[in-house]
């Protein structure tokens, strides 16, 4: 399928910029999961509706496609071992060495002065004076190459024990509370499986078991891909151009068993409704390019041919972001701002934390 042309007003990047008033930024989740609210832009004006009123609005041909990553508690401190504060944000776990442990990891650093290559980090309380506790990391170099923007770790024990028992939730940047323990539990889907992703699949979090057998009852299929969520999902784009911008790369898996519901999906004339920007992007890697699992940096903006999604469900997003690029090509982008100031009006709350909209593809693709 080739690209629909772009009209030149939408590939600037303040095409995609909205105002938004500090207190629409949830801060916490809804007291329930599907008790947010949720906006049905598939029509004009958009409809007000409830999270768990998801169910009556698909039937039994229909398609859901989850993202089943799971959130690691990838932020943790430590210091140099010069002295000096430091944080690190485990961006990615690399290949087990040969008896199965996980020491190599790809992490973002914050810290006033970098360490040099060959550098320690005394990681939550090591020190040569209590080396059982927490853990040492060394610098080996930058990720991917010399000129990348993260820095590649050898840890001295695994990766996985040490986030889940020193780390702390990775919250997005415009959350402002510390994690605890009601963000362990809600910045987390009910039904996450395979752990690296440092983000959560946002659309996904309003899903309960309660929703969940709704959705069974009423004969609505599902399926899940996973794509571990990196930290440049929050990136804006910063360039005036936006197809200047580098897109970050993450991680994805198609299992063969969602394939073939896809295609079964297709064969009864359903539609295929996917649970975030995260399953679209996983899904529609994979029809670009065949490969079942791989990395991925696809940047969906208006004029792309979307293969496979029918409908989205999806949270409001950061402006200038690439998401809110993809819903611009996945919804039109006239539209899609169009809902956001109605989103502004009716108060909705918005990002990570905050209520849901139902959209419908264009055929147009702008």
């Amino acid at each position: 399928m080739t690209r629909t042309q772009t009209p030149p007003s939408l590939l600037l990047a303040q095409a995609y910029d909205f105002d938004l008033p500090d207190d629409l930024i949830a801060q916490h989740p809804a007291p329930q999961r599907s008790a947010s609210r949720l906006l049905d832009g598939r029509q004009h004006p958009p409809t007000d509706r409830i999270f768990r009123d998801l169910p009556s609005l698909l039937g039994p041909n229909d398609l859901l496609i989850f993202n089943d990553t799971q959130v690691v508690k990838a932020r943790i401190y430590g210091q140099k071992s010069t002295g000096g504060q430091l944080e690190l944000l485990i961006e990615r776990v690399l290949t087990a060495d040969e008896d199965g442990v996980h020491r190599n990891v790809v992490a973002h650093m914050r810290v006033s002065k970098k360490p040099p290559v060959g550098g320690q980090l005394w990681m939550a309380g090591y020190s040569p004076a209590h080396p059982t506790e927490g853990f040492l990391a060394t610098l080996e170099g930058r990720w991917p190459d010399e000129n990348g923007s993260l820095f590649r770790l050898r840890l001295n024990r695994d990766a996985y024990s040490m986030m889940q028992e020193h780390g702390h939730v990775p919250l997005p940047p415009y959350i402002t509370h510390g994690d605890s323990t009601e963000d362990e539990h809600r910045y987390q889907t009910v039904f996450a499986k395979h752990p690296g992703a440092v983000a959560a699949p946002t659309a996904a979090l309003h899903f309960d078991e309660d929703v969940l057998q709704q959705l069974r009852a009423r004969g609505v299929q599902t399926a899940s891909v996973t794509l571990h969520v990196g930290a440049g999902t929050f990136a804006p784009v910063k360039s005036e151009l936006i197809t200047d911008h580098a897109m970050h790369h993450e991680r994805y898996q198609v299992p063969s068993t969602t394939v073939q519901a896809i295609q079964a999906c297709r064969e009864r004339k359903g539609r295929v409704v996917a649970v975030g920007t995260t399953s679209v992007r996983t899904l529609e890697s994979w029809a670009q390019s065949g490969a079942l699992q791989g990395d991925t940096n696809i940047f969906i903006y208006p004029g792309y041919p979307f293969q496979v999604v029918d409908l989205l469900i999806t949270n409001f997003h950061l402006p200038r972001s690439t998401l809110m690029m993809l819903v611009s090509a996945f919804a039109g982008h006239a539209h899609i701002m169009g809902l956001y100031q109605e989103a502004v009006q009716r108060r909705y709350r918005f990002f990570s934390y905050g209520d849901a909209m139902l959209l419908e593809r264009t055929h147009v693709g702008i």
